[in-house]
Parts: C-alpha cells; structure tokens; sequence
C-alpha cells in the first residue's frame, strides 16, 4: 500500500555530503475519510507540514507522498498511521490532538517515550453529556493508568495539566461502575489574600468559594440534576478539609485538591483517613504555596516521606502537559526560570501576611 524509495545524494564539490533522503508514498484507506485525516481546509496537513519543515508532503487523491531526509519521512509515516489509528478508533483529531502526537513520536525516535498516540488519544475516561473526557499527552495517560493500578496517587504539576479534572472523571467512572459508593471531595480553605471571616454569610457561603472547582467539574461529568439529590444522599460529599478529621471512609474516591495549601500535619491526618475498599487521589502544585510564611508545603514534604512506598505513586506532570491556552504552558514555563535564577535564600523567604 505505500512505497519507500531512497534517492542517494551526490556530494557537493567542497562542501559536506548531504543527508540522503527518501521518497514515500502513503496509500489512505478508503474507509477513511481525507477531510478527517487533512482537516477543515487542510489545517491538519497545515501543522504536519510546519511539523516537518525538513520534509515535502504531497496530496493527491488518497495518497500522501512525503519527500525528506530518511528519518523525518519515516516519523511522517508513523504520525499518518497514528492519526488514522485514532479515526479508525472513531474520535476526531484537532491541531493541538496532532502537534501532541508529534512530540511523542519525536520522544520515540529519541528513546525517551514508548507510548503511540493513538493509545494515548483513545484511552476514552467518561462520556457524558455529549462529550468524551480522556487524556491528551502522555504523562495524563500515566496519571490516568496509576490511579487504577494503585490506592493512592499523587498527581503533583502546574495549573492546566489536567490534575483535579481527571481525578474527577475516575471518580465519576468509579461510582458509575459501582466500584465505590461515593465520591469525597476536598480542599483546604486557605486563600490567596483575603481572611474567610472579611466574606458574607453563613459558614457554608465563605467555604463554598474555594470548594467552587469542584462542583464546577461535577457538573461537567454529571447531569447537574442529579447533583442535589446525590449530595443529599452523600453519594457524593464535597467539603473543606478540616472536617475529615476523626472520619475513616471507606468504599469511597476520596480526592483532596490544591494539597500544596496542607500542611505537613494536615497531610498525615487526611492520609489516615484512608479506609478498605477506598482510593485516594491528592493533587497540587507545588509552585503555587498560599500558606503563611514559615509554614512548610505538606505536598513538598510528602514527596520524601512516602517515595517508595507500595500502592504509593507520584504522577509528576509538567508544562508540556499543560491543555489550556498555549501561552499557559509559556508562562509556567517564564515563572520557573525566574524562580531557578534567584538566589536560594530568596527562593525560600515568603511574604509575610499581615493580621488584619
């Protein structure tokens, strides 16, 4: 079905031989569509094409001939075989779906990745509500696999990385498949600036704001109808930290999200927490500390205290994993080259917050 035909160079008289290059013809399946493989008005072949500026891609009919050096039409073959991997599989590709499954072939070629894209943008997490939630680079893929291979999982990486939203959707996958009987969910209410006692209202109205996250990817997973009901029957419970002290939850997803804001003692009590027939999933960033200056980060300190440990796994995500704006994984990115060039000291001193 396709064909690969090396053209040998001849070197230039006083200059270096030149790379030999290559010649590859790819035939499409009929079955699948060219508009699906190339995109609305070719924006996938667009970013194939800005992909491999070291390649020249040809279309014609269902057949893609790739003219380059060696290796780059070789990844260009693999990434078409990927993508019509994926449509075969029945999920669409996007930009972004293409430039991730790039990167992973470039990782493969480096022998710094094993993973193929099509597994990576097919593993389908929950669908609801007229759209699939699944993993979009790999290291979501990994997060994705150690939340069912272990009991607690550590999911630790930059705002954007996809943490809380798919610690939810297992949850909710959970639940549905009667592997649990209920959903905890928490955070601890600590803010950056303002006190819970400056906020209107009730107790309930000044937590409900940081507990907002939650309920915002409930309803994306759920019929928001149902929410009430199962709140009510505490099929799902979403509450503040400070009130899983003295529990033992059993049968339970228990997820506690931004756990940067724990503190090392807070930390170990919602740990203990930990019932039979119960997995648990912490999330945080560890860039983003809100605690009072000299009060140590207890996901930082976790880090060394439990590395190692059976059932224990660390899910490091990075700014590569970041599916937001694409300027979000750019500024992660600035933030921690200004964090690494300043000196120690000033890396370590917090501001100090003044009691009002």
């Amino acid at each position: 079905m396709a064909s690969t035909d090396p053209t040998p160079t001849t070197p230039g008289s006083g200059g270096p031989e030149p790379a030999a290059t290559a010649r590859h013809v790819i035939v499409v399946p009929p079955e699948v569509p060219m508009v699906s493989l190339l995109g609305t008005r070719d924006e996938l072949l667009r970013v194939l094409e800005r992909s491999f500026k070291r390649a020249d891609v040809l279309v014609r009919g269902n057949e893609i001939t790739v003219t380059g050096s060696v290796g780059e039409v070789a990844l260009v073959e693999r990434l078409v075989d990927q993508m019509t991997a994926v449509l075969r599989a029945g999920q669409p590709l996007s930009p972004d779906a293409v430039e991730r499954s790039v990167a992973m072939l470039r990782a493969q070629a480096a022998g710094t990745g094993d993973d193929r894209p099509a597994d990576v943008l097919t593993l389908n997490i929950l669908s609801s509500r007229g759209r699939t939630i699944r993993p979009k680079t790999v290291n979501q893929k990994r997060y994705v696999d150690a939340i069912d291979e272990h009991t607690v999982v550590f999911g630790i990486g930059p705002a954007g990385t996809g943490k809380t939203y798919l610690a939810m959707a297992k949850a909710v996958q959970a639940l549905q498949a009667k592997q649990v009987n209920r959903i905890v969910l928490t955070r601890p209410a600590v803010e950056a600036g303002e006190r819970l006692g400056f906020l209107p209202g009730t107790l309930t109205d000044k937590i409900d704001p940081y507990l907002r996250p939650l309920y915002d990817a409930l309803h994306d997973m759920l019929d928001p109808e149902s929410i009430p009901r199962l709140m009510t029957a505490g099929t799902i419970e979403v509450a503040p930290l400070a009130y899983m002290r003295g529990r033992t939850l059993n049968d339970a997803f228990i997820i506690l999200d931004e756990a940067q804001n724990t503190s090392p003692e807070q930390m170990k009590m919602f740990l203990t927490r930990l019932g039979f027939g119960s997995k648990v999933v912490v999330t945080g960033d560890v860039t983003q500390v809100d605690l009072p200056s000299g009060t140590e980060s207890g996901l930082r300190v976790v880090q060394d205290i439990l590395e190692g440990i059976e059932d224990v796994h660390f899910s490091r995500l990075t700014s590569t994993d970041v599916v937001r704006h694409r300027l979000v994984s750019e500024i992660v990115d600035a933030y921690g080259r200004w964090e690494d060039a300043r000196p120690r000291e000033q890396r370590d001193q917090r501001p100090q917050r003044r009691n009002r």
